[in-house]
């Protein structure tokens, strides 16, 4: 699996760029707002995740143009050559072609399969819940990509039934009430089924995160990682004993959308009692098993994407991850420079949209 070339068209601060990678070890070399992180957020958004920066399709158009366009050249795990052409306009459904094919958005999602380490990525551990499980459904897609389908259903069910919670006042009779039985009816039925992939894969990612966590922190820990739901038992009873809260505060307040991952490094919250180095070896154990549940699973090598992930890492840290890092094409981004040992194929150097052959 490898990302051959790339083309940006009007694409954050790129007018227009082409390269062409290698398919081993890449450094992109630039200061702070040059354009190289926007390298890696393009694959992102090719590889269905969006950009991994959080930010809204929109902010990827430069200023002053209608529509980003990017493509890309793949070769995914059968040797097959791929073309993956995207337009983010400004107005208007993005578009997505794979081969000059149209497809939906949704069907990137496997197509290059990626993992992203991003210095944000610490909200992974010291964030709300809401990150811990979107790492948990990415895990889940980048194997099965029907759970994309299953997790935007479950957000249009959720959004439903809070939009008619809030519409009753508190009050509820008469088509309401009726209405509202069948809300809980989807959603008990669909969060059953998004509970039921998230536990499934979880299980299968805490060996992998165990083992990532010891490599990276050069020391054995007893991390632990649980899934907790916010109810007990069936989840359309649970619906129904909490309709007196859900009237009062006009939202779902139980559900998958609601539910829990509880990092624990030994017998302490990760989260609270974690110190930092410890928040951090684990946030990159949980990519690298991510990327070890993608290779066991599909057998092919993802794209390893790593903006900027040295700079927030002890010396030993950062030799640590860098040999931990699995086969196939890595694309690292960085501001300050790489740990001695890391040899790269190929130097890249960014500045102000400007791609050029450089050296470390």
């Amino acid at each position: 699996m490898a990302i051959k070339s790339l083309e940006l068209l009007d694409f954050r601060i790129y007018v227009r760029a082409a390269l062409e990678f290698d398919p081993g070890f890449t450094v992109i070399v630039g200061e702070n707002g040059q354009g190289k992180t926007s390298l890696l957020e393009a694959i992102s958004w090719i590889a269905g995740l969006g950009s991994f920066r959080g930010v809204s399709d929109e902010s990827l158009i430069r200023m002053g143009a209608d529509a980003a366009i990017i493509r890309a050249d793949a070769l995914v795990g059968d040797g097959r050559a791929q073309l993956i052409e995207v337009e983010v306009p400004r107005i208007g459904r993005n578009r997505v072609q794979i081969n000059r094919q149209s497809l939906r958005r949704k069907d990137l999602i496997g197509v290059v399969p990626v993992t992203v380490f991003s210095p944000d990525d610490l909200e992974l551990v010291k964030g709300g819940p809401a990150s811990r499980r979107d790492w948990l459904d990415t895990a889940a897609a980048s194997i099965t990509p029907s759970h994309y389908a299953l997790c935007a259903e479950l957000e249009r069910i959720v959004k439903q039934r809070n939009a008619l919670l809030r519409s009753v006042g508190g009050r509820l009779a008469g088509d309401a009430a009726v209405t509202l039985e069948v809300w809980d009816s989807k959603l008990a039925a669909t969060g059953a089924a998004v509970r039921d992939t998230r536990e499934k894969v979880l299980a299968e990612l805490v060996p992998q995160l165990v083992r990532a966590y010891d490599a990276v922190a050069g020391v054995s820990a007893a991390i632990t990682a649980t899934y907790l739901p916010s109810w007990e038992g069936e989840l359309e009873a649970a619906l129904g004993d909490a309709r007196t809260i859900d009237l009062r505060r006009g939202v779902s307040t139980i559900g998958p959308h609601r539910d829990e991952i509880n990092l624990q490094i030994g017998d302490r919250p990760a989260r609270t009692h974690g110190s930092q180095g410890e928040q951090r070896s684990l946030v990159l154990a949980m990519r690298l098993a991510s990327d070890a549940l993608i290779r066991s699973h599909r057998q092919v090598e993802p794209v390893l994407l790593l903006d900027d992930v040295f700079s927030e890492l002890d010396e030993r840290r950062a030799e640590a991850l860098l040999q931990a890092l699995p086969n196939g094409q890595r694309l690292l981004t960085t501001a300050s420079g790489v740990p001695p040992s890391a040899k790269p194929d190929r130097v890249l150097q960014v500045s102000a949209g400007v791609i050029a052959e450089g050296s470390i």
